[in-house]
């Protein structure tokens, strides 16, 4: 099975270290490179093309948000983990928004780090329990007071399923043998569901079923 590939995005040495430490015994995670600033996770990213960025938010020239959004649109399958000190809800949101596919606080315990870069490293989303509560509150929120139109009812049958199966965290291979279609079948659908609800991201794929009570992070 081939390994999780990943760079370590920290401004500080003896963090990047301790990762490390943990990281480079697991028999499938290997670790790419160290950078010390947005600026060079980018450069290093667009390079080495990266499973897993693994991204602190606050670094010197370039934060962790923007580092983001531009490996997200220079390097589209290469996931971003944020693990970082902040757990406010305008860090989280904005992480999220940037197109991140996990948000992990450093005063979580190694497993749980372990846990969050192998689901993100199997394409699923992975928001740690205390920040999802609150990304569910917030779409709740916004589904009380009628912030956005709800369309699920444009989608088909099968696109529903689909969608299901995208937020509970499932690959396309997996959608694909789990509803005996092809992988080209669960692509052209995932395309058909993102436009029809103007969606651009796996994340928003999520949040969105969240908000309808499609998944429920709580099980």
């Amino acid at each position: 099975m081939p390994k999780i590939t990943l760079i370590l995005a920290d401004d500080h040495a003896v963090v990047r270290s301790g990762l490390r430490m943990l990281l480079e015994v697991q028999p499938d995670i290997e670790i790419l490179a160290e950078v010390e600033s947005g600026t060079e996770a980018v450069a290093k990213t667009q390079s080495l093309l990266p499973d897993i960025v693994l991204m602190d938010i606050q670094m010197p020239g370039l934060n962790g948000i923007e580092a983001t959004k531009q490996i997200k649109k220079l390097a589209p399958d290469t996931a971003v983990l944020a693990l970082t000190m902040y757990e406010d809800d305008q860090y989280f949101f904005e992480m999220l928004h940037a197109g991140a596919s996990g948000y992990v606080p450093k005063r979580a315990a190694p497993d749980e780090l372990l846990t969050a870069i192998r689901a993100v490293g199997r394409g699923e989303v992975y928001l740690y329990p205390s920040l999802a509560s609150r990304l569910v509150q917030d779409y709740l929120k916004r589904a009380d007071s009628g912030d956005q139109p709800l369309i699920y009812d444009d989608l088909t049958p099968r696109e529903r399923e689909v969608l299901t199966l995208i937020a509970e965290g499932l690959t396309n291979p997996e959608i694909a043998e789990k509803l005996v279609i092809s992988v080209k079948t669960v692509d052209r659908h995932r395309e058909n569901i993102m436009r029809k609800l103007n969606l651009h991201s796996r994340i928003d794929l999520v949040k969105y079923a969240l908000r309808i009570g499609l998944i429920d992070l709580a099980d």
